[in-house]
């Protein structure tokens, strides 16, 4: 890449120790560009990585370690800024069926994330902001008396999502199916090229906002389906009355997801990469740092 030198190193062998030097290392990188910022506005840092990478689980540690530090720490999914479920039933009436399912690029309410990111921005000390919840139990956002309140203005804001820093794939590779779904609910292409368009707008706007991206890769797209159906199991435990996906529902509702997760282990859009094994141990680290900035 123009302009933009590649530093690289390996984690620790040791399983803890990999994710505290991870930590570590992401810690550092944002705690250097918030000393060389040149306003008092919040830093909005990006992760990204497929379904049950522990990207989560990474943003909620880092939360913990930058509070300990004396910082003020705003955390959210792109899962919560998912569209209502009736508002996707109607973009698979106008646009395309599989848009009811929520995920890809283009079911996200990105107005929303906005608003919610320019309150937090202009918030005073005893501001109180209410963050958006998506309940994945039912598939929809949940009510507003159940958001979380944010207090005052953070210092840092997090953002977690499988495909936060997603660019727009190449024309010649929208041409061909990945997997059946495409194959047979998306014959003529119309699904991934209305994904891919919207990468190039909203979510490209949306991306030129943060700060610094750090993302996971997979080893492969095969550890996505185990580490996906753990969620589920997961997801189903801790309520009742929602029996997990069978084998086959979670395979198709994955292949939403294929396309796109290839393509960013492929094009890995991130400041700090670090590759993960298929027990999501950290292992190596990349970073792309650009002349002239941090």
């Amino acid at each position: 890449m123009k302009n933009v030198s590649v530093s690289e190193g390996v984690f620790s062998p040791l399983f803890d120790t990999a994710f505290d030097e991870a930590d570590a290392l992401i810690a550092e990188k944002i705690e250097a560009r918030r000393d060389n910022g040149r306003d008092l506005r919040p830093l909005i840092i990006g992760f990204s990585g497929p379904q049950g990478s522990g990207k989560s689980s990474t943003a909620q540690r880092l939360a913990a370690r930058l509070e300990n530090g004396g910082l003020a720490v705003a955390v959210r999914s792109l899962d919560d800024f998912y569209l209502r479920r009736e508002d996707r039933a109607v973009l698979g009436d106008t646009e395309h069926p599989l848009l009811t399912t929520r995920g890809v690029p283009g079911t996200h309410d990105l107005a929303l994330l906005d608003d919610i990111i320019a309150r937090l921005t202009q918030a005073g000390q005893d501001s109180l902001t209410a963050l958006p919840s998506f309940d994945k139990t039912i598939d929809d956002r949940a009510p507003k008396a159940h958001w979380p309140v944010f207090r005052g203005r953070p210092d840092i804001i997090l953002l977690e999502g499988w495909c936060i820093g997603a660019r727009p794939q190449p024309a010649h590779a929208l041409r061909g199916s990945v997997n059946a779904l495409e194959e047979v609910e998306d014959v003529d292409g119309v699904w991934r090229n209305y994904v891919n368009d919207q990468l190039a707008d909203g979510y490209a706007r949306l991306h030129r906002r943060l700060d610094f991206t750090v993302m996971f890769r997979a080893p492969s797209f095969e550890c996505v389906y185990g580490w996906r159906a753990e969620q589920e199991a997961k997801l189903a435990r801790s309520d009742g009355s929602n029996a997990p996906m069978t084998e086959e529902q979670l395979g198709r509702f994955i292949a939403h997801y294929e396309r796109l997760t290839r393509w960013l282990m492929e094009d890995a859009p991130a400041d700090l990469v670090i590759d993960i094994a298929s027990d999501r141990k950290p292992l190596r680290w990349h970073i792309r740092n650009k002349i002239n900035r941090l």
